[in-house]
């Protein structure tokens, strides 16, 4: 019996998952949304909804947790890197900082970028700041992971988001709701000529 025992296993150490929850979270500030399977979405979700709540107040202690929690690391490092593609040079959540934020030395080691928990707290933090919680939402996606078939989804920050639907195909929810509304008014026309007559 699993008495006393909160949380999200996922089948690996505590180590792992706890670096995994990092790696996924940061992923997720930096490009906006993320691309994972359901039972890691999952566990992510709270983990990532405290850390925003933490970093409305904007003070030194609530810096401090975000940094004991979340590893502080560079980003935006991709923007100015040479050796990726143009065409992955671009964030359709984030407008992406200058070219001459991001350095590298002459070796092509990262030398300046962005922080992660000042992008927290100045880029991410204020788009929530009338909300109450339910910063994300997880998108379930017509995919499945080539290695084991398992279902994939989105995970995606709530309000930036340019629609509801990924994949870009109508979704069977909207037809069925127009089908119901374009019923509902033949039927009230029909009612409101046998009235008439």
């Amino acid at each position: 019996m699993r008495h006393r025992v909160a949380g999200h296993q996922l089948s690996v150490t505590t180590a792992h998952r706890k670096a995994m929850l990092r790696n996924l979270a940061a992923g997720l500030f930096e490009h906006g949304q993320i691309t994972t399977t359901l039972p890691k979405a999952k566990a992510v979700q709270p983990f990532v909804e405290r850390l925003i709540t933490l970093a409305r107040t904007k003070s030194l202690a609530s810096r401090r947790n975000i940094t004991k929690q979340l590893t502080d690391r560079n980003l935006f490092a991709w923007v100015a890197d040479p050796n990726t593609k143009e065409a992955s040079k671009k964030s359709d959540f984030w407008e992406l900082p200058a070219a001459d934020a991001v350095k590298f030395n002459r070796y092509g080691e990262l030398k300046k970028s962005p922080r992660l928990v000042q992008h927290l707290m100045t880029k991410v933090a204020p788009l929530f700041e009338g909300r109450p919680g339910g910063y994300t939402r997880i998108v379930k996606l017509d995919k499945r992971r080539l290695g084991d078939a398992t279902d994939l989804v989105v995970l995606q920050l709530v309000g930036r988001e340019s629609g509801s639907q990924i994949g870009g195909a109508a979704s069977r929810r909207r037809k069925a709701a127009d089908k119901r509304t374009a019923h509902a008014a033949k039927v009230r026309k029909a009612g409101e000529a046998t009235k008439a007559e």
